[in-house]
């Protein structure tokens, strides 16, 4: 068996080793070096190898330092602990010394690059080997297999279709920016630098061209390439890549004002009867998710069992939100009712289903019908529940941020914009006290 050692925390840097560790690899849970002597094997000259184990967040691999000991000096030293007087063991200790400071250098660059520690990969790096096997990444190829891995999460009811249609066009985007400016199908991400990082955000922005439009805007753009990163950062989880070339960029999303409908305009395609009974179906899923605050592919995966009666007899929604797969439970409210009403039994579904482009081309026809000059698309609907129907009738915005789904009540402070009638109620209070 072998004798453990862990040497005690090393304050002073070696020649060689400039550079001041910023980060304490040394802590719980972190990164750990412990050496020992593999006494079960002995050479003629009654040596046995000294081995490391390096271990890192619960993992650990073990690996030659290229020193030797007998076990009688291991044992006699305390595992060189002690004072030493002969000058071989000196020289081991410092060689130790050096071995553990090398490794807490490598893994320290690897985090300052935000990417994540392969221990096998380090192993091979400080033994000078390669890892067998282990083709070059190209970009492309981890875009496509984070792709594949959240369409899984996507079948299984974990994420939204129109997220994983997102992943897809950003790979097709990302084709596009190789071919025009490398003349490429394929980069491995090792040649991946900050320049061109840079040029794909600026080529995203600028130059990218989808049905007829130049350039995207910059929360679209953002999202793009927080993708990329995301992928990449799957990828260094799965051992494909050492460091994300994506963790240099930045960039913020711009806060913008959020399109709601007005009690007015609610109650306006409420009263309006349409003959065509596509504009029919798609004005109920409309104020269904006006009255409820459920995105597109949340309002339609609605089915019975998703409807609970508590005991005061109120009739609740309880469901998953399919973005941030949190629970969300919303009192259903009688024009909400009263739609699922309408449809009960006609299809699998609480409500009719409809593909979210074509919800959004039918939205705008509604919007011309009724005289309505705001763009009228599902997110309107849910922004509308956030102001229109639950705090401009007084819930509080933490209740508008459980019933939404929300992670943290900055998400909801986005959405939910306090509306004139609100304000001029609160200073007509105001006014009342100074009279």
């Amino acid at each position: 068996m072998g004798i453990p050692w862990e040497f005690p925390a090393v304050t002073r840097l070696l020649s060689g080793f400039k550079s001041i560790l910023i980060i304490n690899l040394n802590s719980k849970n972190m990164l750990k070096v412990n050496f020992y002597l593999k006494a079960d094997k002995v050479n003629k000259s009654g040596l046995s190898p000294i081995f490391a184990k390096v271990s890192f967040h619960n993992k650990s691999t073990t690996m030659s330092t290229g020193k030797m000991m007998t076990r009688e000096r291991w044992q006699a030293t305390t595992n060189l602990r002690n004072t030493l007087r002969l000058e071989n063991e000196k020289v081991i200790r410092n060689a130790l010394e050096i071995f553990k400071l090398d490794v807490e250098r490598r893994v320290n660059d690897i985090l300052k690059f935000g990417s994540q520690v392969s221990l096998d990969s380090l192993k091979a790096e400080i033994q000078g080997k390669s890892i067998p096997n282990k083709k070059a990444a190209g970009i492309i190829g981890i875009i496509e297999k984070h792709n594949v891995h959240f369409k899984k999460k996507t079948d299984a009811g974990d994420r939204a279709p129109a997220s994983l249609q997102k992943y897809q066009r950003a790979q097709t985007l990302l084709g596009t920016f190789l071919l025009k400016h490398y003349q490429a199908a394929e980069m491995d991400v090792s040649e991946i630098d900050d320049a061109f990082v840079f040029s794909l955000e600026s080529f995203l922005r600028y130059d990218s061209e989808f049905k007829g439009i130049i350039g995207i805007r910059n929360n679209s753009v953002v999202k793009y390439m927080r993708m990329f990163k995301t992928a990449c950062r799957h990828a260094v989880r799965m051992g494909s890549i050492v460091k994300n070339p994506f963790e240099v960029y930045d960039g913020k999303l711009k806060v913008t004002d959020s399109v709601f409908l007005s009690q007015h305009e609610l109650d306006v395609i409420n009263l309006k009867i349409f003959d065509i009974e596509r504009l029919q179906r798609v004005k109920d899923i409309f104020l269904f998710s006006c009255y409820t605050g459920y995105a597109p592919v949340d309002a339609t995966s609605l089915n019975e069992t998703n409807i609970i009666k508590d005991g005061s007899d109120s009739l609740w929604i309880i469901a998953k939100r399919a973005k941030t797969d949190i629970r969300a439970n919303v009192p259903l409210l009688p024009p909400a009712l009263k739609i699922i009403e309408k449809y009960r039994g006609k299809q699998p579904g609480l409500l009719p289903s409809i593909s979210n482009q074509k919800m959004n081309a039918y939205l705008k026809e509604i919007g011309d019908v009724c005289g309505i000059q705001k763009k009228l698309t599902w997110y309107v609907a849910r922004h509308t529940f956030a102001t229109t129907v639950t705090l401009g009738n007084g819930v509080r915005i933490e209740n508008v941020s459980a019933m939404m789904g929300h992670t943290n009540i900055k998400q909801t402070q986005h959405y939910a914009k306090v509306m004139d009638e609100s304000v001029m109620v609160d200073m007509d209070r105001l006014k009342e006290r100074y009279k």
